[in-house]
């Protein structure tokens, strides 16, 4: 059976911006005129299903999100993608939407990992930072790395893939299943959002396949803490208690251990909700982060 995808409270506008050579698509919404909050998605999300989210606000903000480079409607980056280009993505894209001072970031999983660092890379351009399940990766050992390089060279040679959908109602009912958290009218304005009808004739993740390739280049906490304790402004990080996220983190996943390398940042968690927490008890979260948007 049909289920009529999610209905917006709030319209969202649209737009494509050039950014370092690849067109960005642009969403958003509320009062024009002001620099937005900009909100940035995490791996495999896009811009629009932050929508949820924003209807959820009491307030009125003006808000913006983009697609990140190989994902969603902005375009894709046929020699692989690199972590430290987001970085450089967001900073031009901060010339464009907040032109006036210090940007506001909110970022769910990796866009949450990618606001936190850059407010300690340029702490002079994020005015408050949230992040929603993002405070760095589990750490790899050093001995790992041949067979990282190895299995990254396996897999330039052969294509990737992400799923593909008989109809958008079938994507939907996947997501369901995957997240039984998630509301019928929800999952089908996701499966829209992820994805789009392909030449022939099913339903493609808007995704460029080359994100499933490993990364060749082992993630280094260290790294990720040096940049944190620059981090001047203030700074939230939102946990679900239903989700796997700090486990796989290991001892780094504790908050107290997150307190002791990111000076000032403040925990809250969120019960009966999973990793997709913007997707799942978006009403929730908005007041989190309502009452820290609106602290002066």
């Amino acid at each position: 059976m049909t289920t009529a995808p999610y209905a917006p409270r709030r319209p969202p506008r649209h737009e494509t911006v050039e950014v370092r050579g690849i067109p960005h698509h642009v969403t958003r919404w509320g009062p024009e005129g002001e620099d937005p909050i900009v909100l940035l998605h995490g791996w495999a999300d896009t811009a629009d299903t932050f929508q949820f989210l924003v209807d959820a606000f009491e307030q009125d903000w003006p808000l913006a999100a983009f697609d990140w480079r190989g994902f969603g409607r902005s375009g894709w980056q046929p020699d692989g993608y690199w972590f430290p280009d987001y970085f450089a993505d967001l900073d031009r894209m901060l010339d464009i939407l907040c032109p006036h001072g210090p940007a506001r970031l909110v970022g769910h999983s990796m866009g949450g990992n990618i606001a936190m660092l850059y407010a300690g890379i340029r702490p002079e351009r994020v005015g408050r930072v949230a992040s929603l399940e993002g405070f760095g990766l589990p750490r790899s050992d050093v001995a790992d790395a041949p067979g990282r390089f190895r299995e990254w060279l396996h897999q330039l040679r052969e294509p990737q893939a992400f799923g593909e959908f008989g109809s958008f109602d079938e994507f939907a009912h996947y997501l369901l299943r995957r997240n039984p958290r998630l509301t019928a009218g929800r999952a089908a304005f996701i499966a829209r959002s992820w994805a789009a009808d392909s030449a022939t004739g099913s339903v493609r993740v808007r995704a460029d396949p080359g994100h499933k390739r490993v990364n060749p280049y082992r993630y280094l906490r260290d790294d990720a803490e040096a940049c944190w304790r620059q981090v001047v402004a203030p700074a939230l990080l939102v946990l679900a208690l239903e989700s796997d996220y700090r486990a796989r983190l290991g001892g780094d996943g504790d908050p107290e251990r997150l307190r002791a390398t990111f000076p000032g940042i403040r925990v809250a968690t969120l019960a009966d909700a999973g990793h997709m927490m913007h997707h799942e008890r978006p009403e929730e979260v908005a007041r989190l982060l309502e009452a820290f948007l609106a602290e002066e």
